[in-house]
């Protein structure tokens, strides 16, 4: 048979595509390729084996099932289109135990997110063998022994968090070797030195008093170094190119096929790239690359403008001082929320939005809104989150049936559940500056969720000249912060004390203040009704009666410590937390509030004495 003579120009793109399409079903990589002989997973083993050197108070593992060929349904495990596992995020179940060395036989993870548990022991060696892993972290555990020197083979990790165990032994000098390594956080261990003199873009080694003494500059243990310049020619650093160019030329010379789908993928992009050139939305959107930071995904402007028809107002999901929040769709079916904030042109910069989303990123709990991505352009900043199918609690107490009063318990405890997290878990500690019913959503299981934790933080750098100086929404805003401007974590708390009054009155304070012409006319209300004794008028009558009168009584009490006026005499969110899950200490806060209060009076009394009649 004769050889057919080379064809004089190139194959057309949807040829090459076909072809593409082909090498990737016949690719030894595909998912049917993850079952033994025997049919069994072996990264369903893999997971099975963690589990089971794991303690789960929570149950959040107990989907977990060993018959199962596919771990991709399970909760916390998080796969590829492929099928396969990529990531395992359990942060804050209280989890306890040891790590597995099994989690090294997750070849495909890219991101393991374990921290404020109560895990022990070792820090396995066989993490080592995850080369694709790209985010760590295992903080605020109870781990202990030498960081294992096969991190230094994860060429692909981005982001390791260690800190707030009780690791020890020499610094990890593999560490000098992690080339794409942009946050490193090793802070309140007891290593050793000498520290490489190259660590991370954001570092953090303070609380190692072998290598932050009180004779080591302090500003030599943390620090931000710029990042450096990408190359506009180009979609990926240099490091991470030189990285790719090996990588392809070591499989390459073993499998001439993988170097035939290179080319072919590297042909159908340039082709679509060069087609694209031409319906660009945004030309500032050009050098925007679409790659992946940590845990959120660098979007492109004319995605997020697919997504939702150009930004169409029948889209509009609500709107605030931050600009618009848009319900969208990708192709392949993934509903978002797409939030696009106002003045995206103002000071402040790419650098300082894309740094501040990268540390918003890693604030994971299951009642915090998670950051799916984010967008930036010379003009448009937007955030990308999942989309909440029962909206917020506000639009919920507004809506039929109304919420049963187990629900309404249950958001409670979630909401204050997501703000503990930010105030005394999450590092660094993220005031959110408006809590209320509005910010307040509910996921497909009606459990809270809270919203915008991390707009007020971006915010900041840019909204002084376009709003007032006091970030909030009347009636939820704590008298301190109205008068001064000075903002902390006790401010969340009196929000807090004010969205646990409209989960009970089933009515939000900015209605009531407008009903009643006043602000704080609801709070004052309800001191009055509880004072009075009559609270079975201050419940919302939607419940008809279907409450529990010792709870509500509970509720109303927590509420009103929360809302104290002055910022010292109320709880921090850890202690709201406990009164709302169990009562523990209500009675106790409650008591020292009214001998507080008596001794205000006390004082205001004399005061008035002294100054003699008006």
């Amino acid at each position: 048979m004769e050889e057919a003579p080379p064809s004089s120009s190139p194959p057309s793109p949807p040829v090459m595509l076909l072809l593409l399409l082909l090498l990737i079903v016949s690719s030894p990589c595909s998912s049917s390729a993850l079952l033994s002989p025997k049919g069994v997973n072996p990264e369903v083993q893999a997971l099975m084996t963690i589990k089971n050197t794991l303690k789960d108070p929570h149950g959040v593992l107990k989907n977990w099932d060993q018959d199962s060929v596919d771990p991709c349904s399970w909760t916390t495990v998080s796969c590829s289109l492929e099928n396969f596992v990529t990531g395992l995020e359990v942060p804050g179940q209280n989890l306890s135990g040891l790590l597995s060395p099994s989690i090294g036989n997750l070849t495909n993870l890219e991101t393991i997110l374990l921290q404020n548990n109560n895990i022990t022991g070792l820090i396995p060696a066989e993490i080592g063998k995850l080369t694709k892993l790209r985010t760590l972290d295992l903080s605020s555990n109870h781990l202990y022994g030498a960081i294992p020197t096969s991190v230094g083979n994860l060429e692909s990790l981005q982001y390791l968090r260690l800190n707030n165990n009780t690791l020890s032994g020499p610094f990890p000098s593999a560490s000098a070797n992690l080339s794409q390594l942009v946050f490193l956080d090793l802070s309140y261990n007891n290593l050793s030195g000498p520290v490489p003199g190259s660590l991370a873009r954001t570092f953090n080694i303070v609380g190692n008093p072998l290598i932050c003494g009180t004779n080591n500059a302090e500003r030599d243990c943390y620090g931000t170094a710029p990042m450096p310049p990408y190359n506009l020619n180009s979609s990926l650093p240099p490091a991470i190119m030189s990285k790719s160019h090996k990588f392809a030329i070591a499989f390459g010379t073993a499998i001439g096929c993988i170097g035939l789908l290179v080319l072919a993928a590297g042909f159908l992009f340039w082709w679509r790239h060069r087609r694209n050139r031409q319906v660009l939305f945004d030309v500032d959107d050009q050098h925007m690359e679409n790659v992946s930071l940590g845990n959120v995904k660098r979007f492109q402007f004319r995605e997020l403008q697919s997504a939702t028809g150009n930004f169409s107002s029948k889209n509009i999901l609500g709107k605030g001082g931050f600009g618009y929040v848009y319900r969208g769709q990708f192709p392949d079916g993934t509903l978002v929320a797409v939030k696009r904030l106002k003045d995206g042109n103002a000071a402040g910069g790419e650098a300082q939005f894309q740094t501040e989303v990268e540390m918003i990123s890693l604030a994971l709990h299951r009642n915090l809104l998670r950051l799916y991505g984010f967008c930036m352009t010379a003009t448009e900043r937007l955030l990308v989150y999942p989309y909440m199918s029962n909206g917020s609690v506000a639009s919920r107490l507004k809506g039929k049936p109304p919420l049963d009063w187990v629900t309404r318990k249950r958001i409670a405890l979630g909401a204050g559940r997501g703000l503990l997290y930010l105030h005394e878990q999450c590092d660094p500690k993220i005031i959110h500056r408006d809590v209320k019913a509005a910010n307040i959503l509910l996921d497909d299981c009606c459990e809270a969720i809270v919203g915008d934790f991390g707009l007020a933080k971006l915010l900041d750098h840019r909204d002084s000249h376009v709003t007032t100086a006091v970030r909030g929404t009347v009636g939820h805003i704590a008298p301190e912060y109205l008068s001064t401007g000075q903002s902390s974590e006790k401010t969340d708390v009196f929000g807090f004390g004010i969205l646990l009054l409209e989960l009970v009155t089933g009515q939000t304070a900015l209605e009531f203040g407008k009903t009643a012409n006043q602000k704080g006319a609801m709070l004052d209300w309800v001191k009055k009704t509880h004072q009075e004794k009559k609270l079975d008028v201050l419940v919302d009558q939607g419940l008809r009666g279907g409450y529990d009168k010792m709870e509500l009584e509970e509720m109303v009490r927590v509420a009103l410590l929360c809302t104290q006026y002055l910022p010292g005499h109320r709880p921090k969110m850890s202690e709201v937390v406990r009164m709302l899950e169990a009562g523990e200490g209500l009675a106790e806060r409650w008591e020292a509030s009214h001998s507080q209060s008596q001794s205000a009076d006390s004082h205001e009394f004399k005061a008035v004495e002294l100054s003699g009649p008006r």
